[in-house]
């Protein structure tokens, strides 16, 4: 399933440069973006997860440097039967993590460095598990993708907004008129939102998924129950300065949470915490 939608959201990146080449630069801008498109697709496969840990400035550390994130990590990964992933720290006080990666062999999992002075031992050992089981489950690798795309669309959509201003782009009779507006609305105001649909699509249920399989790997639903709640309140109340809307489906809280309305609620690529504590108070109930 993750093979069939990496591969739409592939389309989807292609069709939409080259819907923006030809904006810019009718039948020649389309050939440069076909160019473009396939060297990002190429590097959004093999290179998403290096650009996704280089934006959060994320440094990998040796057991020698935290022996203790080493050992649960490696204990968690040799009882899901995983490779031993890389272990990245982000240098912020907000508590949060990700997995990122295209497949096991190549895994990486980035915890911040606020959350070791946040979560105890059991809720930290909950907040891994749940990443490894994103590495197990094969998310990664569409998480980078979206992450890629979500990217692009919304890099896009800056450059359309300012050849508005500046009264750039194509210049003919098709693109006078209403339909060069609607191009140009589609490109300023429609462009993110399907970024943020395809957000939606493929991370909400990953979310639940993840809390379930890692709840059962750790063999604590609710200290996992409990960082949740504990990395919702951070998010809730200090923003994490280095997230992006492209990048904020990755981490196991939405870093960009803040007062939430009712709207953006509803457009949040993560599920509601207490929707998620509540099926971890379930899970536990069952296994128990």
């Amino acid at each position: 399933m993750n093979t069939i939608k990496t591969t739409i959201l592939l389309a989807a990146l292609t069709g939409l440069l080259l819907a923006v080449g030809a904006f810019f630069g009718g039948n020649s801008g389309m050939a440069i973006m076909l160019v473009l498109s396939i060297i990002m697709n190429f590097a959004s496969y093999w290179y998403s997860d290096k650009i996704v840990l280089s934006m959060y400035g994320a440094r990998e550390v040796s057991p020698h440097e935290e022996p203790e994130l080493i050992r649960m990590v490696s204990g968690l990964a040799q009882k899901a039967r995983l490779p031993m992933p890389k272990v990245y720290v982000m240098n912020t006080d907000v508590p949060n993590a990700f997995a990122t990666g295209r497949d096991p062999e190549h895994a990486a999992v980035a915890v911040t460095a606020g959350i070791r002075r946040v979560l105890n031992e059991n809720e930290l050992e909950g907040v891994l598990a749940h990443e490894l089981s994103h590495v197990k489950n094969r998310d990664t690798l569409i998480s980078t993708v979206v992450a890629t795309i979500a990217g692009v669309i919304t890099m896009i959509a800056n450059i359309a907004q300012w050849t508005a201003i500046f009264g750039l782009g194509r210049s003919n009779d098709d693109n006078d008129g209403a339909a060069g507006l609607i191009e140009t609305l589609f490109l300023i105001v429609l462009a993110p939102l399907a970024a943020t649909i395809i957000q939606l699509g493929v991370s909400r249920s990953r979310e639940y998924l993840a809390d379930e399989s890692g709840g059962m790997m750790s063999g604590d639903p609710m200290s996992l129950a409990t960082a949740l709640q504990k990395i919702e309140y951070y998010a809730q109340h200090r923003a994490m300065s280095e997230a992006t809307p492209a990048t904020s489906h990755m981490f196991i809280i939405n870093p960009l949470s803040g007062a939430g309305s009712v709207l953006k609620s509803l457009f949040s690529t993560h599920p509601s915490t207490a929707d998620r504590v509540a099926r971890l108070e379930e899970l536990s109930r069952k296994m128990r």
